[in-house]
């Protein structure tokens, strides 16, 4: 429970990383599918929450179908071995996710606007992000930094995230589910594990953001490098 205490707290500071985090420390000591099914009734819920906190909604949905198809698609058709796959890459693959987006966060540059490539562009950058999503749970690169390429206002943007974070959640538990992973996930346990989340998404409201941020992005890569190593 202190893992999703510790997720809620940063995804109440940085308004994201809910799942990244607990991705993190949990496969340390279960194996990815087990992980990523504890976390989807968390992950859901946080996130519908700050998909709706927002005007935006239906605006969005109308910009980004084609980004949010694109995350079903790469989601369920991967071309990436899957959490399930009882290859060592998928833990290696996780690792290394961390370190990139760790590296992102702390150098926090800014992509271009995609402009006119928008249309094309955006179902592209779901399906990697979909791809990724299957092939280790995590659903944050590079679906989190073309977002904010997109010249969004603050609230919309985090309306945003929680749009792309919940269409990845469904779309992971389908991709789970048809791999039989579902059928042995503690439903009770992932429900109680919203508690911490939530408790600690409010106590993350009143850490100071910055100094938070690079201490998370900091502890996130080496995380990610004893993952790849190991």
């Amino acid at each position: 429970m202190s893992v999703f205490l510790l997720a809620g707290i940063v995804k109440g500071v940085i308004g994201l990383g809910l799942p990244t985090i607990s991705m993190g420390l949990l496969t340390v000591v279960m194996a990815p599918a087990s992980a990523a099914s504890l976390l989807i009734i968390p992950s859901l819920v946080t996130n519908i929450w700050q998909l709706f906190i927002g005007p935006a909604f239906l605006r969005l949905i109308k910009r980004l179908w084609g980004f949010i198809a694109g995350i079903f698609i790469g989601t369920l058709f991967s071309v990436l071995p899957g959490l399930t796959s009882t290859s060592s890459w998928t833990e290696a693959a996780l690792g290394i996710v961390l370190i990139m987006y760790g590296l992102w966060g702390l150098i926090a540059t800014k992509l271009p606007s995609p402009g006119k490539s928008e249309k094309w562009l955006s179902p592209l950058i779901g399906y990697i992000t979909g791809a990724i999503t299957a092939a280790t749970g995590v659903f944050v690169i590079p679906a989190v930094p073309y977002l904010q390429s997109l010249q969004l206002n603050k609230n919309d943007l985090v309306q945003a995230l929680g749009l792309a974070f919940t269409a990845s959640t469904i779309a992971l538990a389908i991709h789970l589910s048809l791999d039989n992973k579902l059928d042995h996930i503690d439903y009770y346990l992932s429900a109680i594990a919203l508690i911490p989340a939530i408790i600690g998404m409010y106590a993350g409201q009143y850490l100071r953001e910055l100094t938070f941020r690079r201490c998370f992005f900091i502890g996130l890569i080496a995380l990610g490098a004893y993952m790849a190593m190991k």
